[in-house]
């Protein structure tokens, strides 16, 4: 497909009123987006006796194996408090959004036969990715829940509010990168192997498996650090540990944990600039689908 063609896929509408008229037609369609969604979980757990219970075992089965296996027989609890509980609230948390992303991009690809057959608003494809996701994270925040209760306790305090600004920061983020994807995808397979490759890296490069101490103590403060801060599931990671983790709150001396400054207010930041980002990205995503069928 030439460069110009890419480009100049989809209808041209202008970026407000297109923006308004495609969440009408997304409204209009509620009742698809909903079937979708409970299409994605059937599908997961296709021939299973258990079925969406499965979804819950798992996530305990990882509590489980945090907690005794490398929290108390290899000592990470030693340097981490409630090592079991600091790991599982960023796990749970980066798995929302790379659900998210690793489902919306492929998306449109797994949904061919509807996108070349019937004309619906195609962003209900990575928007029933986005509800796959939530209803797992709904699950895995119940486990979540009651391994606080049982391996630690709640810090009742404002801080609370911050997990779920997080889970909507990272909502919203995850949302926009994820149609961006769905649409590049189509006319560049690489991107879901590219997406791979990144969900595996920033993995490692978010603060799930290691405190935001051990970068704040490695980084200084420095530019390097500001960068680190930048990113909004990092922002949301953290955030959710500072509600969550009572250990990260409570520890003194060499368990003292810390956190970045003004936190809110750069959380705060991450999700303005994520409804700007899911703005632009529908908007992308709008002036390409024009041509996803042929692509198809």
């Amino acid at each position: 497909m030439a460069e110009q063609d890419f480009f100049d896929a989809g209808q041209p509408t202008g970026f407000f009123k297109g923006s308004s008229r495609s969440l009408v037609d997304i409204w209009k369609h509620r009742e698809l987006l909903s079937r979708l969604v409970k299409r994605e979980i059937k599908a997961r757990y296709k021939d299973s006796s258990l079925g969406i219970l499965w979804s819950l075992f798992r996530p305990l089965v990882q509590l489980l194996i945090y907690y005794f296996a490398i929290g108390q027989i290899l000592g990470a609890a030693r340097s981490v408090p409630d090592f079991a509980v600091f790991v599982f609230i960023g796990l749970t948390m980066w798995t929302l959004y790379s659900e998210i992303i690793s489902g919306s991009t492929t998306s449109i690809l797994g949904n061919a036969g509807l996108v070349k057959k019937v004309y619906l608003p195609r962003e209900i494809f990575p928007l029933s990715s986005v509800g796959s996701a939530l209803v797992n994270f709904g699950i895995q925040s119940i486990v979540l829940l009651g391994g606080i209760a049982v391996l630690s306790t709640f810090l009742w305090s404002y801080d609370l509010l911050l997990a779920p600004a997080a889970v909507i920061t990272i909502l919203v983020f995850g949302t926009a990168v994820g149609l961006l994807l769905s649409a590049l995808n189509v006319y560049l397979r690489d991107v879901q192997h590219f997406v791979e490759i990144y969900l595996i890296v920033f993995f490692w490069v978010s603060p799930i498996v290691y405190p935001f101490t051990f970068i704040q103590n490695q980084l200084n403060g420095n530019w390097m650090e500001q960068i680190y801060l930048m990113n909004p599931v990092t922002l949301s990671i953290i955030a959710a540990q500072k509600a969550l983790w009572t250990g990260g709150s409570t520890g003194v001396g060499d368990m003292a944990q810390a956190w970045p400054d003004n936190l809110e207010l750069r959380l705060l930041v991450a999700f303005l600039c994520s409804v700007v980002l899911l703005w632009i990205s529908q908007r992308v995503f709008s002036r390409l689908q024009g041509n996803f069928a042929q692509e198809l």
